[in-house]
């Protein structure tokens, strides 16, 4: 079974966080949220409490990470950008190729600590000079090789199904937006 890890810092957006989680889980992937606070209850940049999983600071090792995710929302993404042992965590995952997802303003995280270099990426409006090194699309959900971003609270489906498909199959993916009615949503376009 896949691993991922998503870490919750104070600001996050609550659809970026959740959505994700929940297709990821809803697909047969583990999923463990982690605050990087010293507590396990983490509010959203919408007042919404969660609690989380695991407390960063009592975790020894991640090595069984498939995917390590970061979800936006301000002042959420700063404050994930300002925590070194996850900043030095995110450099590690990429040195082993292994997986990175961030959405919204979160990609400028891994655009900080330099692993957007020479790759394409997405990110909300305006956060787009905070990507280092990238070549931006502008697209809703962007992969490029061991990364994926999102654009924001819009993309949040697309980033969940998209990081559900690289941990799983396209057929679990499809499975899980057919339970999920994923389809229904064309008759609002």
């Amino acid at each position: 079974m896949a691993k991922a890890y998503e870490f919750l810092a104070n600001g996050f957006e609550d659809i970026e966080a959740l959505a994700p989680v929940d297709i990821l889980r809803r697909g047969g992937v583990e999923v463990k949220t982690v605050s990087i606070s010293d507590s396990l209850m983490v509010e959203s940049a919408n007042g919404v409490t969660v609690k989380a999983d695991l407390l960063f600071d009592e975790i020894d090792d991640f090595s069984d990470a498939d995917i390590l995710m970061l979800p936006g929302g301000m002042p959420g993404a700063a404050n994930l950008n300002l925590h070194e042992g996850l900043r030095k965590l995110l450099v590690e995952q990429n040195e082993k190729g292994k997986r990175l997802g961030a959405i919204c303003a979160a990609p400028m995280v891994l655009g900080s600590v330099g692993v957007l270099k020479e790759k394409c990426a997405t990110c909300y409006p305006g956060f787009e000079k905070r990507l280092t090194g990238a070549e931006h699309t502008g697209e809703l959900c962007t992969i490029d090789g061991n990364i994926t971003t999102g654009k924001g609270p819009a993309a949040a489906f697309l980033y969940g199904f998209a990081i559900l498909e690289q941990l799983t199959s396209a057929a679990t993916a499809q499975e899980v937006k057919d339970g999920m009615l994923v389809s229904e949503l064309t008759k609002f376009q």
